[in-house]
């Protein structure tokens, strides 16, 4: 059975996360190694999530610059810094979508309008008449 409260080194559940990423079945894992199979999975999505950092142990982190120093690499590799001209290429892109979606709306009208017409046409007496047919018949001989 998983011994529940058990602290497990960075060593440890990397090893095991390894295991686990070769192909091992992992229940089998988590009854040879005393661990709850959700707990591994927990492990390999917070590796995957924050590195090596995420596999620390319970409790406050150890204080020092190192653990400050890895988040910032990580996050200034993350969000590169935009440039003059990446904010003019995003500007030239919002612009010529919305263009696009103008002509879209306009041509969208233009048909609407196109058959409008089309059943107004149609609807249209082609006989020169008074331009009505009677409802009820003349009651002149």
């Amino acid at each position: 059975m998983p011994d529940v409260g058990r602290n497990h080194s960075r060593e440890f559940k990397l090893a095991a996360i390894a295991r686990m990423e070769a192909g091992e079945n992992v229940c089998a894992l988590a009854r040879e190694l005393g661990v709850k199979r959700k707990l591994l999975y927990e492990w390999r999505d917070r590796l995957r999530r924050y590195g090596e950092a995420g596999l620390r142990g319970r409790g406050r982190p150890k204080r020092g610059v190192a653990p400050l120093q890895g988040c910032l690499a990580r996050v200034a590799a993350a969000a590169p810094v935009p440039s003059a001209a990446d904010d003019d290429l995003a500007a030239a892109k919002r612009r010529i979508a919305e263009l696009e979606r103008k002509i879209g709306q306009q041509e969208l009208d233009l048909d609407f309008f196109r058959q409008a017409l089309q059943r107004v046409g149609a609807k249209r007496p082609t006989s020169g008449g008074s331009g009505g047919t009677t409802s009820t018949k003349s009651s002149k001989p």
